[in-house]
């Protein structure tokens, strides 16, 4: 499964001394910020498995964004967040999975594994729903979904490398004797299709499952104007309503800067347990407010159902509430934003490069990242620092495995030292031409808390003589420096995935991935210990034994610590508030789930 940019890490022998840095539970028990208090004020309600009750039609949502979408092409969405949030209303996945259960569950397909163990092969099985619809807002026309629409997909626009889809990679697995070999698809009937791996593989649903548009549309516009002309699909510019949609919703309105509307899809196949079609939303209205006080204020003034709080909103609306919303709380994200280095050889004129391209700097970055400071002071104490690379859920998270480059000025300072970077008689520090250490941090100009976040970077740096200019961008602008013209230093960044299992990152772990961040699309390792990780993620993909694929995914992890190529922060507490003119009921938020509102309905 490849990730989608949005929003791993590291360890050494030294034994010295460093500053503690508190846990979630240190926090509480020192009563930090007042924790306990603020989790009494609000609602702990985690999804378990339960079912959905059955609720009732009507209503409309009202809902804030911060982003402009970039189209309404499902290829664009794969890098660009605010796209993917509205494409993938109109479009569904073959499966989902249950992270409770830790099970695949249909959705638009049902999926059946077929090993034949003599020949090491395997193939998957999926048969689509009778009931899917490629239908257009306000009219009779609907166009049946069929295995076409997936193998077109499949093999057109993720399979052809012009595209630049991200699942381009996931399409070749490494055969025992090294060579590459493709995963084909191939079509039964209207409804069925299959893909089969040249080998035994671990996740075979993971890998397989996707998303996909509609061939009757895309493939008149790749066969006219190749890639370019898919990519020019669905531009903003276009009438919403023309826009087929299988999933549960229709864009009818977009208004640039300053709103979109959705309808609710009655041909959407997903029912309650009544047989009612869902979602029991009439309407969506979506504005976008770039700025976080003004979503803040529409929120308290009724104009919109939810609000994810930031820290610095905790007293007002969790103290200081008038009763019209209910405050949800989980626990710490599995994720967490990053802070990464350019390692791309383009760069390696710059002195930058050479820094960069040291994992003693790398590990010595992460020594001068405060991370205690951070939580107290950007998130209120209700975060924790992210020392791990796989997430509790992952079934291959080893708890000794952690990041042991922690805070601490002068273990980074021997770390430097030790490649000729050192203090001069003014406390700047140079390198061993001489040159003063100096480099660009870019962080998104929407986010207070990467500028909250940048700023405490930069301060703790200069203690150590340690020059850091930080660049404010919008996100487009990110994502072009990381896809398109690789010119920048570090940046904070994050990814849409969390690692649930671990041949997840497809397109960011191996060295050929495009969003291997700190150096995209290797022909060839760049290093050994690339070399090793491209190695390893590949056995960990086909190892099917738990004890042995333990100790493949225990070194990949390792490394991947070791090396720093990713630095992360911080996994944060969640608070969430709705409006309590809606039944709460189906509604639940946790940290693996995220806010569940697919069944809320109206009181």
């Amino acid at each position: 499964m490849k990730y989608l940019l949005v929003i791993l890490c590291l360890c050494c022998f030294f034994s010295c001394s460093r500053t503690q840095e508190l846990s979630l539970a240190e926090l509480e028990a020192q009563g930090t910020e007042g924790l306990s208090e603020i989790l009494a004020k609000t609602v702990s309600k985690p999804w378990r498995g339960e079912e959905f009750a059955p609720g009732r039609l009507g209503g409309t949502w009202r809902s804030v964004v911060k982003d402009e979408p970039k189209s309404f092409n499902l290829l664009i969405a794969e890098q660009d967040s605010a796209t993917a949030a509205i494409v993938r209303s109109m479009h569904d996945s073959l499966l989902e999975y249950d992270m409770v259960r830790r099970e695949w569950k249909p959705r638009a397909a049902e999926a059946q594994i077929v090993v034949d163990e003599k020949a090491n092969t395997l193939t998957v099985f999926y048969a689509l729903r009778d009931d899917l619809y490629w239908s257009y807002y306000n009219s009779d026309r609907k166009v049946k979904v069929t295995s076409d629409d997936v193998i077109f997909w499949y093999n057109e626009i993720e399979g052809d490398p012009a595209c630049l889809s991200s699942g381009f990679h996931s399409q070749f697995l490494t055969m025992p004797d090294g060579s590459e070999a493709h995963v084909d698809i191939r079509k039964i009937d209207e409804r069925r299709f299959a893909f089969h791996f040249p080998r035994i593989i671990a996740d075979p649903l993971l890998h397989t499952n996707m998303d996909f548009g509609p061939r009757h549309i895309y493939e008149p516009a790749k066969k006219q104007g190749g890639a370019d002309g898919v990519r020019n699909l669905f531009r903003v510019d276009i009438d919403p309503k023309t826009i087929p949609s299988m999933g549960e919703w229709f864009l009818v309105e977009y208004t640039q800067g300053q709103r979109m509307v959705f309808k609710r899809n009655p041909n959407y196949w997903r029912k309650d347990a009544n047989g009612a079609s869902l979602p029991y939303l009439e309407e969506e209205i979506v504005r976008i407010i770039p700025d976080e006080n003004t979503q803040l204020l529409l929120f308290r003034n009724g104009e919109s159902d939810s609000y994810r709080l930031r820290p610095e909103d905790i007293d007002g609306l969790v103290n200081r509430g008038d009763g019209s919303y209910t405050v949800f709380n989980s626990e710490g994200s599995l994720s967490a934003a990053f802070w990464t280095f350019n390692q791309n050889p383009q760069n390696k004129d710059k002195p930058q490069y050479e820094w960069f391209t040291q994992k003693e700097f790398r590990q010595a970055m992460s020594c001068l990242l405060n991370r205690s400071r951070i939580n107290t002071q950007v998130y209120r104490g209700l975060a924790e620092p992210k020392y791990s690379l796989f997430p509790e859920p992952n079934p291959y998270y080893n708890p000794a495995l952690k990041l042991q480059y922690l805070y601490d000025l002068k273990r980074a300072e021997t770390l430097l030292s030790s490649i000729g970077i050192k203090k001069d008689s003014a406390g700047v520090m140079r390198d061993n031409k001489n040159r003063p250490v100096e480099f660009d941090l870019s962080i998104r100009s929407e986010s207070t808390i990467n500028q909250d976040t940048a700023s405490i970077i930069r301060d703790e740096l200069a203690k150590l003589g340690i020059k850091v200019n930080i660049r404010v961008m919008d996100f487009q602008k990110q994502v072009e420096q990381l896809f398109s013209t690789f010119d920048w230093d570090s940046i904070i960044m994050g990814l849409s995935g969390s690692n649930i299992f671990p041949s997840q990152g497809s397109n960011v772990w191996p060295s050929t991935g495009n969003l291997h961040m700190w150096n995209p699309n290797q022909e060839t390792p760049a290093t050994d210990w690339e070399a090793r990780i491209d190695y390893l993620y590949n056995e960990g993909k086909f190892t099917i034994d738990p004890v042995k694929a333990q100790g493949i995914w225990d070194e990949f992890q390792s490394i991947l610590l070791e090396e720093c190529p990713l630095i992360h922060l911080m996994r944060t507490r969640g608070f969430w508030a709705i409006n309590n003119r809606w039944d709460f009921t189906n509604v639940y938020f946790d940290n693996m789930n995220g806010a569940e509102i697919s069944y809320i309905w109206l009181k």
